[in-house]
């Protein structure tokens, strides 16, 4: 931890915030601030450093937090999506669509985007505008240094598989009866769904799901008061990959789900749109082989060899 300090506070670590512990400054620019820090703390590596010059340039840190995680959110999603647009109307790649027979129409995805965003806008954003103060009644640290590589990857693969088991459970709740008819049908719109439509759901999903994506960092960080922002922000970025890929609707040789045991994947996915029922889960496929509900005619004719052999042994 640094020992740079202003005034009584810490500027690195601690429990004092940036904008309490700031170096006075001569201009309000973000590139004085990175000067300065460069300049006090060479110790401290280039995404260190820019990451600190942020929150002390903002000067306040729920604002630096929620238009940093905000426009982290925005960049991420739609900066995935637009590599699955292109693909969809590259007819070279249409032997790899899973459902050939369904493309969608500009029109569609156009649709899609605007409900998307409005849903950004108004669910979302509130969301991740109370993050920090939540993140910090639990311990998060967002000071720099950052968290060694290490503790990062195994911090994320917990929070896969937590995630995962609330997707779960909470995915096949919302396909019983009236939860599916008032709240989960308006993701099951598209059939054959497109990277854009992994997020095409009612505020109320939105809300529902994302609490597992969130609820497992922060049940962490009150356990062990061992996790920093900058982790937060890796695992958000992984699972937006995981649901816009898994909702692409193609199928690659290179699929991670080939070469990843129990990744469920787009292929996973995309049989759960077109049947509209099972394969409920979000990264792996374990909970589905567990509980009986894979979907496919696959999974159908082994139910069904598996219930005439009981009735078979039973006579």
């Amino acid at each position: 931890m640094s020992v740079l300090t202003h005034g009584t506070g810490s500027f690195f670590g601690g429990n004092s915030t940036f904008a309490d512990v700031m170096l006075p400054r001569t201009t309000n620019t973000y590139m004085h601030e990175y000067n300065q820090i460069a300049q006090t703390a060479s110790y401290l590596n280039t995404p260190e450093r820019m990451w600190a010059a942020w929150y002390a340039y903002i000067g306040n840190d729920v604002l630096a937090t929620g238009i940093m995680s905000f426009m982290m959110h925005e960049i991420v999603y739609f900066g995935r999506c637009i590599p699955w647009l292109i693909v969809d109307r590259i007819k070279a790649l249409r032997k790899y669509k899973i459902q050939t027979h369904k493309v969608p129409t500009a029109q569609e995805q156009w649709d899609c985007a605007k409900l998307v965003l409005l849903s950004h806008f108004t669910v979302e954003l509130p969301q991740i505008w109370f993050f920090h103060p939540m993140a910090q009644y639990f311990g998060m640290a967002h000071t720099v240094p950052f968290p060694p590589l290490y503790k990062i990857i195994y911090q994320i693969a917990i929070f896969f598989v937590f995630e995962d088991a609330w997707h779960y459970w909470s995915h096949r709740a919302l396909h019983w009866g009236p939860l599916y008819k008032n709240i989960h049908k308006i993701h099951h719109q598209y059939s054959a769904p497109f990277g854009l439509a992994a997020e095409y759901a009612s505020p109320i999903e939105v809300m529902f799901l994302g609490i597992g994506t969130v609820s497992a960092p922060i049940l962490w960080c009150a356990i062990t008061q061992d996790l920093h922002v900058l982790t937060m922000y890796i695992w958000i970025v992984l699972r937006l990959f995981q649901a816009i890929d898994a909702h692409s609707g193609f199928d690659f040789p290179w699929s991670l789900h080939k070469f990843v045991p129990m990744w469920a994947g787009a292929d996973w996915h995309d049989t759960h749109h077109e049947k509209f029922i099972g394969n409920y889960s979000s990264s792996f496929r374990w909970w589905d082989l567990m509980m009986d509900t894979q979907s496919g005619p696959e999974a159908a004719k082994k139910r069904r060899e598996r219930k005439l052999a009981k009735a078979a042994k039973s006579a």
